[in-house]
């Protein structure tokens, strides 16, 4: 049995509760950068320290060679930018600008990190004594072992991005999509050994590492991936670049956010793989001014939602034997307004949607509206057939207002479709059907699973039907007679107050 240690008895969840003793002294605005900064900082420092120590030891080498850091991948530190130096600092007044020089100095040696990093701590707003409690909680964990750490690190990031997106509501769907979701994207997927990941709205970046994931459990190698994405808002696409820094991927994001309607960064590349979430049914995205655009080969996209325009720049950016999966509000599976119909209707034909997913709803921190999962493929297993899934009951509730999918709910996604693929899947009633695309036709091309996979059965209890319609009706009947007795009470009180009839 493996012994129990912080990092797989809740380590996450103690960083997050310990480091809620900056909440009252900062504006929640910053919050999350001071966090997430630190939590950056903490990790390539380790990493520097253990290769350092290494270095220090072996007479050969020289432990302030750069290139020595360099050939494992590890960011190299000058003095000021190390952990003993910013812990040595924490209970002094300087202990904010101390942290801002080491990202400083971070960012003049790593260039791909320039104007990225954090660097608030010095403000005023921010209580420098509650600060050096922070520095303590991270100078006490224990990073002998900086694989293990990595990992260690890498969750606590995206359990704290997680949190970040709970409490600040809407906002949060900008940079975070739920684990669960990115989970079935790719366990769909099944990213591949030297394949190209694309995500054109990347946000922190979850995609990447999600896919990155599933590579190395599937004895691939993590480093034949290659990742590009995109990212408009600033903080998002600095979030991104400190994910993949503390994950140890590389990662072509642009050397600047885009927004990538008017500025794709990654114009003429194709993709083995896209996956995306981007924002919800985006009204005033720029239509007006991209009429002409080589993208829309299934029609213009209407002005007041983003939706097929999305859909289309990934189809767009798709290599021969590329695969989509994409979230998307439910809207997009039958609207028929603004060209929308024709355009999804344009898409069905060229067969390209390979699957759809109801999922349910609360799944997101953003919203409470239940989302679909698109699955398009430029060359599908099953010509001419589309695999519909309905999702909507399965997971369980987290807390009172979100819910989460086990492993064993992404399984069964994943072997649904790996079955319909293979040509083997028994359709179930309820859950899971396949169409043709003269079917859908038929349905004025809608995609609502349910339309597809009808209702699920009702287990036959073995009750004959003469006797359950005697009970059920016998208890129907005492149910109205005690509603005509606490109707007469009711009117009777409101007499005895003098408004009764």
């Amino acid at each position: 049995m493996a012994e129990k240690t912080a990092a797989n008895i809740g380590f996450e969840k103690q960083i997050w509760d310990a480091a809620c003793v900056l909440w009252g002294h900062i504006p929640a605005a910053d919050y999350r950068k001071v966090i997430i900064g630190l939590i950056f900082l903490r990790y390539v420092s380790a990493a520097f320290e253990r290769k350092f120590n290494e270095l220090k030891n072996d007479p050969y080498s020289d432990a302030e060679d750069r290139d020595e850091y360099m050939a494992d991948n590890i960011f190299y530190l000058p003095k000021e930018s190390r952990w003993e130096t910013i812990a040595e600092a924490a209970h002094t007044p300087e202990i904010g600008k101390v942290i801002d020089t080491a990202m400083r100095f971070i960012e003049s040696e790593n260039k791909t990190l320039n104007n990225v990093l954090p660097k608030n701590y010095g403000s005023q707003d921010l209580d420098k004594r509650v600060l050096g409690e922070v520095v303590d909680l991270f100078t006490n964990m224990d990073m002998t072992d900086t694989s293990d750490s990595k990992d260690l690190l890498g969750r606590t990031y995206e359990y704290c991005i997680q949190q970040f997106a709970a409490y600040e509501g809407k906002g949060g769907g900008e940079f975070y999509t739920p684990a669960s979701i990115v989970k079935t994207l790719v366990a769909v997927l099944k990213p591949f050994d030297n394949c190209r990941v694309y995500d054109p709205c990347c946000g922190s970046g979850g995609m990447f590492v999600q896919s990155v994931k599933f590579l190395e459990a599937h004895s691939g190698n993590r480093d034949h991936i290659s990742v590009f994405g995109q990212e408009s808002n600033s903080d998002t696409w600095k979030m991104a670049k400190i994910n993949m820094a503390i994950r140890g991927i590389e990662a072509n994001l642009g050397a600047y956010q885009a927004d990538t309607f008017f500025n794709d960064l990654h114009k003429n590349q194709k993709f083995d793989f896209i996956l995306a979430n981007p924002p919800f049914n985006l009204s005033n995205w720029g239509q007006d001014k991209l009429l002409e655009d080589v993208r829309w080969k299934y029609g213009i996209p209407p002005a007041g939602n983003a939706n097929y325009a999305w859909i289309q720049h990934m189809i767009h950016h798709l290599a021969p034997n590329g695969k989509i999966g994409l979230v998307l509000a439910n809207g997009a599976l039958s609207t028929q307004s603004s060209g929308e119909g024709e355009i999804r209707k344009n898409i069905m034909e060229a067969d390209m949607v390979e699957g759809i997913i109801a999922m349910p709803t609360q799944l997101f921190y953003s919203v409470t509206i239940p989302v679909t999962l698109w699955f398009i493929s430029k060359k599908k297993k099953q010509v001419g057939k589309t695999l519909f899934i309905d999702a909507r009951k399965m997971g369980y509730m987290v807390d009172r207002k979100h819910r989460d999918f086990t492993q064993e709910d992404i399984d069964k996604l994943a072997d649904t479709f790996a079955a319909f693929q293979a040509g083997t899947l028994e359709p179930v009633q309820g859950f899971c059907a396949v169409a043709t695309t003269e079917e859908i036709a038929k349905q004025d091309y809608i995609l609502t699973p349910g339309r597809y996979v009808g209702i699920e059965e009702q287990e036959d209890d073995g009750e004959p039907f003469e006797e359950k319609m005697t009970r059920l009706t016998t208890e129907l009947y005492g149910l109205f007679e005690e509603s005509h007795k606490l109707e007469a009470e009711i009117k009777r009180k409101l007499a005895a107050i003098g408004y009764g009839q």
